[in-house]
């Protein structure tokens, strides 16, 4: 069974296609039989991805800090729980305990989440799949940022095939079914 870590958002979009996305994505995992492993929050696109997945029968597994359980932002329903110290556990354990990462639209926690599990890949700490998916182009100006850092020869080229990005759901279930 895999294990798909989702990289989300603690807060609602205003695009009814990214909450859809998020929800869509929930219930497709659930309905393949694969386990979620999120940020274990009940907030945001977060929430609904959990919810989601729940509601189709799925496993969910959630990892949060302590400091962000005591601000009663922990989804209490989940399958399983993890506390952790710091956002530093958090992405350590959220590492080890999946085989791919999915990265949906989300704000500065997101981006923080695929930069970390992205260095990581670049660096050889793992060899797992990374999707990006730039659903209604919310990842352009990211994906433009990655060409000027290849022109500037901050970044390889080679590096590019380190992740795929993605448009849609379709696409990136492709990929994991693959």
């Amino acid at each position: 069974m895999k294990h798909i870590c989702v990289y989300c958002g603690s807060r609602i979009p205003n695009s009814p296609e990214l909450v859809d996305l998020a929800s869509n994505l929930g219930k497709e995992i659930a309905q393949e039989g694969w386990t979620l492993v999120y940020g274990g929050g009940k907030v945001g696109t977060m929430g609904i991805i959990a919810d989601a997945a729940l509601d189709k029968g799925g496993e969910v597994i959630g990892v949060i800090p302590t400091h962000l359980k005591k601000a009663e932002v922990a989804h209490e329903g989940l399958t399983k729980l993890y506390e952790t110290q710091d956002m530093h556990t958090r992405k350590a354990l959220l590492e080890n305990l999946s085989d791919v990462f999915v990265i949906i639209p989300g704000g500065f926690g997101t981006l923080d989440e695929f930069f970390e599990i992205l260095t990581w890949k670049q660096l050889g700490i793992h060899s797992k799949p990374i999707i990006l998916v730039n659903k209604s182009g919310y990842f352009n100006g990211l994906t433009q940022f990655f060409e000027r850092s290849i022109d500037e020869n901050y970044v390889r080229e080679s590096s590019m095939g380190l992740f795929s990005v993605v448009e849609s759901l379709e696409e990136c279930l492709e990929i994991l079914k693959g």
